[in-house]
């Protein structure tokens, strides 16, 4: 009876000690959504996903796109003829009027600060020509982005098309790109703006409908969307320190958490690594190259703690050619630094090359220069 009793006391004692034992989960926080990501900004690095590259109805979030398209056209001062089929555009508006002349960059606030409808096809009309015209574009700069799984048939996110989609990863990548624009990044994380009413005495303001720019004191940006079918969508940015995130949630009843949720957990468990700093190279490498190389710029990577010790760096150099000398290959690209971690390339960075100083010209060169010269200002009038 005693031998029973201490096998039992030992079973119970083990399953205790076995339910304690720290085990490896996803310290990552749930979320209301269907489909969502947390990425690093400059990295590209995914923090946090959930189904992540499932296409999905996106709404309102496809102005992202229109917005970038607009910026990147040139003709943000343009004066832009708002069409009858523009202000016929279901949904949210900014009660355009037919005919009324509006400058373009006002447009882009309205679409996305009050996530106007009318401004989206008053946008596409002018940039793309027409709306065909636009909708290329549109997936155009969708595949020069690598949205692989997109794709866009209107430039504001209304259910009128069944082949209208994205993932949350994709949106992600067209947020991180958008984001390098300081026009789009300036309009993105306005609150409040006025715009000129041509009609009236008095000026149209918006508010940004972005509610995380007030709930939340580290947001910089992003788009509101709902429709019936896609449901809430929501793209926001976020800065702390020198981190920036972006957090795209699909289908998220409770969006608002789901991104503050996603943000704090990003922010406490990720720090920005320094994997490589700008300036020389010290490595060692063949005559033409020692001493002569250099990084243009830092390379950071979001890290946890317990990664910091994986990171590794592999420096690959184009063989030199015959011809090479001190200083007339400076500034070129000679190679390129990859960096790894736990053995898997994350980043890769250029290499330059920086020759020594040119020597100076003798006393002869001198006077062959200024002769050359002389006898080219002669010879050419």
């Amino acid at each position: 009876m005693r031998m029973i009793w201490k096998l039992v006391i030992f079973a119970l004692m083990f399953s205790l000690f076995i339910t304690n034992i720290p085990q490896k989960v996803d310290a990552s926080v749930s979320v209301s959504a269907r489909g969502a990501v947390l990425m690093e900004q400059e990295s590209g690095r995914v923090l946090f996903e959930k189904d992540a590259h499932t296409k999905r109805r996106i709404a309102s979030i496809t102005k992202i796109m229109t917005a970038i398209l607009a910026i990147e056209s040139g003709k943000m001062n343009e004066i832009v003829k708002v069409s009858e089929q523009a202000t016929r555009a279901e949904g949210s508006s900014v009660y355009l009027k037919p005919g009324e002349k509006i400058k373009l960059e006002h447009l882009v606030y309205g679409l996305m600060l009050r996530s106007g409808n009318d401004t989206a096809v008053a946008i596409a009309e002018h940039v793309g020509g027409s709306m065909d015209g636009f909708v290329y574009l549109m997936n155009q700069k969708a595949s020069e982005i690598g949205m692989l799984n997109t794709h866009f048939s209107n430039p504001h996110g209304l259910d009128d098309h069944e082949d209208h989609y994205s993932t949350a990863y994709d949106m992600a990548l067209l947020t991180q790109y958008a984001m390098q624009n300081k026009t789009y990044q300036k309009i993105a994380g306005t609150k409040t703006y006025k715009a000129p009413n041509p009609t009236e005495n008095w000026d149209r303001q918006w508010k940004n409908k972005n509610r995380l720019l007030t709930k939340y004191k580290y947001t910089t940006g992003g788009k509101t969307g709902y429709t019936k079918r896609a449901k809430r969508t929501l793209v926001t940015t976020a800065t702390k320190g020198d981190m920036n995130l972006i957090a795209v949630t699909l289908n998220a009843p409770d969006d608002w958490n789901d991104h503050i949720s996603m943000y704090e957990n990003g922010f406490k468990t990720y720090d920005m690594a320094e994997v490589l700093s700008k300036g020389k190279i010290e490595i060692k490498t063949n005559k033409f190259y020692q001493k002569h190389l250099y990084l243009k710029n830092t390379v950071v990577y979001p890290a946890k703690s317990e990664e910091m010790d994986l990171f590794s760096i592999k420096y690959k150099l184009n063989k030199p050619g015959k011809d090479w000398g001190d200083s007339n290959h400076n500034g070129e690209a000679v190679g390129k630094a990859q960096v790894f971690l736990d053995g898997k390339m994350v980043r890769e960075t250029p290499i330059y090359y920086q020759g020594g100083p040119e020597k100076k010209k003798g006393l002869f060169d001198s006077i062959k220069s200024i002769f050359l010269s002389v006898i080219g200002v002669k010879l050419n009038g």
